[in-house]
């Protein structure tokens, strides 16, 4: 029926007089268009890819249509078949056209949203995070590590059972360990150190004292002292609160309106940290004091230092330069020169000196996951 015509009403955009016109549709080879035809006037081509719909009018008399641009003409075809055709022929009927002039105000507002994002995600969140990360009570840092470990754990057994080993033995060889290491430390907090189920050579620290060590690192270990040596690392990067800056960083404006409100369980986005703090990538500078830290600690307690060189090259020598989803221990680009490091600050002799466990605890901390 649309071939031979339909009535409708035409606004010219000269006047507010409608006049009476015959809608019909041409040209179906090329896509389609809209022929209206006036007594007296020369009839008017819409093309249908052209033609738009105008909507939330005062009175609903039928479809109303304009052509895309600043044509003030409007056309009005009631409702019906008719109707029906003009839209499944018409796929462009509610694009909105933007002015240029318009579009190169969005291009502007664009790019200072990009420039401002940007300024914030590389430049004012890393020293508010920073600054925060000295500033926070020891509370709602621990409450917000103790979140976070819960989620670890949670993320890397991948069920409900915890990967976190327990045995009367092995649990007393650690607290002997940490105990010597400590004992003269004057610690900001009170360590909580576990031991995964995880065959992989890693430890990693959690804001408010919590230390995780994988027992794949345990077992790689030749020494109770190569153990004890990545433990007083770690044990520097708790008391500097790297880890701190490195989760409300990448938490961002969530993990920073968490910390300062005490909401971790919903609002704080501890799943977007929970494989930065796995597998963190901390500053050079950052290991380098977490290594001098350590150095110390291991001299305080009376143990060597060298140990923990000697654990590093064994990292190095396994998996060279890599990175990705090994240890942050291991993808170091520095490891080499921080072993060496290492072995020079000990001022333990390497063979006098009373060791963190004798040999039947250092096989019961070693076998706390069987």
């Amino acid at each position: 029926m649309f071939d031979q015509g339909v009535s409708a009403k035409f606004f010219d955009g000269r006047s507010a007089r409608a006049h009476k016109v015959t809608v019909r549709v041409v040209d179906h080879e090329n896509g389609g268009a809209l022929l209206i035809t006036q007594d007296g006037h020369l009839p008017r081509r819409w093309p249908v890819q052209h033609l738009r719909e105008l909507h939330h009018q005062a009175r609903d008399e039928g479809i109303v249509l304009r052509l895309d641009g600043n044509d003030p003409a409007r056309l009005i075809i009631p409702h019906g078949p008719a109707e029906i055709i003009v839209r499944k022929i018409s796929p462009d009927l509610n694009q909105r056209q933007i002015p240029k002039s318009m579009q190169r105000k969005l291009l502007i507002w664009a790019g200072g949203a990009i420039a401002s994002v940007s300024l914030i995600l590389l430049v004012l969140l890393p020293v508010l995070s920073g600054q925060l990360a000295k500033m926070i009570p020891l509370s709602r840092e621990v409450a917000m590590g103790r979140t976070a470990i819960e989620q670890i754990d949670k993320y890397l057994s991948k069920s409900d059972k915890s990967l976190t080993c327990h045995s009367e033995a092995g649990d007393l060889a650690l607290v002997k360990m940490i105990t010597r290491l400590t004992a003269r430390a004057n610690l900001p907090y009170q360590l909580n150190v576990r031991i995964f189920n995880y065959n992989q050579e890693n430890a990693f620290a959690v804001p408010g004292g919590y230390i995780v060590l994988f027992s794949g690192l345990i077992k790689a270990a030749d020494s109770a002292e190569e153990v004890a040596g990545v433990l007083a690392h770690e044990i520097g990067h708790v008391v500097h609160r790297d880890s701190t800056r490195q989760t409300l960083r990448t938490a961002g404006s969530a993990g920073i309106i968490g910390m300062i409100f005490g909401d971790f369980a919903g609002g704080f986005a501890v799943l977007a940290v929970t494989k930065q703090l796995i597998n963190a990538k901390y500053s050079q500078g950052a290991e380098s004091s977490a290594d001098s830290f350590a150095h110390e600690l291991l001299a305080k307690a009376g143990l060597p230092s060298a140990p923990m060189g000697n654990f590093f090259d064994k990292l190095k020598k396994k998996y060279g330069g890599k990175s990705g989803l090994m240890s942050h221990l291991a993808s170091h680009p520095e490891l080499g020169k921080r072993a060496a490091k290492a072995r020079a600050a000990s001022v333990v002799s390497a063979t006098g000196f009373q060791p963190i466990l004798n040999a039947t605890e250092w096989q019961d901390l070693r076998n706390i996951c069987r």
